[in-house]
């Protein structure tokens, strides 16, 4: 067989193809209509410890598990996050998969492997479940020993106030209790795991709705402006839910860009042909093309917390309580959903994204 790599190298002065592609900070293969690797550049050879002269030629099959053959392509890309990848020498490596189809050459595909451990796109691994299971544990124990005294402690300080020169020391108590309360009142939402309804909805009218609330209230100095796909179809959700995760990260946005001249938000849709994910360790991917993006041009999360903003009891804030993404989370695995955070673009753009299912009848 002819080797196609000849035709594509690049020609003129500064670097070719070859020096551009192994210089890629990720693993990438490229692949032939008879999928057939033809290219695998430094990163790639270091994911599946195995040299690129030992992979050319070779049937993808013989390199390493296919994600995707169980997965109907449509003649568009796949997308596959956090999968198990069986290599063909033995043993596994966990990534996130993406493929996607070179449009001038059919039949043609490159394909990108971002190793699960060094990706910071957040989506149902174990752990986080676990930290989930803990999170509720702790709620329903908090809410028990806490929230009963409360109601006694607001009734002292109410009876307080009627004596000379306590107003001002009874407000403080009234207002600390109600601070305490909130909280409780939040982690109090960890504990409900009755199911949510769900059903297709229009995502649209839900965004506009989140969008003018967070416009009369905490957004006010902010630009929030719309990138969305005309044609995407309905979302399997729950109506109560998603206005809660889209107005929580709306806020989230704003409080991160406090006091920037140039605060601005972006609300995006997009459909995503060949987005899949396993909801669990062991269990099968499903389709999850829905996307909704939540983009800022703030600094993004501190670098020491990225990995687990989505913990309970994690935050970057002086006063905050990590609550919100762990209930953000809850919320879109309840359906069927991942969440992920990432900083993209350039300059870097602070980007949460949500992936749900296609409505069903």
């Amino acid at each position: 067989m002819a080797q196609p790599r000849r035709r594509v190298t690049g020609a003129g002065p500064g670097p070719g193809f070859a020096e551009l592609f192994a210089a890629l900070p990720v693993a990438v293969l490229v692949v032939d209509p008879e999928s057939r690797i033809v290219h695998a550049n430094a990163e790639c050879e270091t994911l599946l410890n195995l040299s690129e002269r030992a992979m050319l030629g070779q049937p993808l099959a013989a390199v390493m598990q296919d994600p995707g053959v169980d997965y109907p392509r449509d003649n568009h890309g796949l997308s596959a996050f956090d999968t198990e990848i069986a290599l063909a020498r033995g043993g596994s490596v966990r990534v996130d998969y993406v493929e996607t189809l070179i449009a001038d050459h059919p039949g043609w595909r490159t394909i990108t492997l971002h190793h699960a451990a060094n990706s910071r796109r957040l989506g149902h691994s174990a752990d986080r479940a676990a930290a989930a299971r803990a999170a509720i544990g702790a709620a329903a124990m908090l809410a028990h020993e806490i929230k009963n005294p409360l109601s006694g402690i607001r009734g002292a300080a109410q009876l307080l106030s009627k004596g000379k020169g306590a107003a001002e020391l009874t407000t403080l108590i009234t207002t600390e209790v109600d601070r305490v309360a909130a909280l409780i009142d939040r982690m109090q939402d960890f504990t409900d795991t009755r199911p949510l309804h769900l059903a297709p909805e229009n995502v649209y009218p839900l965004l506009d709705h989140a969008r003018r609330v967070a416009l009369a209230g905490f957004a006010q100095q902010v630009k929030i402006e719309e990138r969305f796909d005309p044609s995407l179809p309905t979302a399997q959700l729950d109506r109560d839910s998603i206005l809660q995760v889209v107005l929580n990260l709306l806020k989230n946005a704003c409080e991160a860009m406090r006091g920037q001249a140039d605060a601005r938000i972006t609300l995006a849709t997009a459909y995503r042909h060949g987005m899949a994910i396993a909801p669990a360790p062991g269990r099968p991917r499903q389709p999850l093309p829905i996307e909704i993006c939540v983009i800022d041009n703030g600094p993004g999360a501190p670098a020491d917390i990225a990995d687990h903003l989505f913990d309970p009891f994690i935050s970057g804030k002086p006063e905050g309580q990590g609550l919100g993404l762990a209930l953000v989370d809850k919320l879109v695995r309840d359906m069927g959903g991942i969440v992920q955070y990432a900083r993209e673009g350039t300059p870097p753009m602070t980007v949460f994204r949500i992936m749900l299912p296609r409505g069903t009848a």
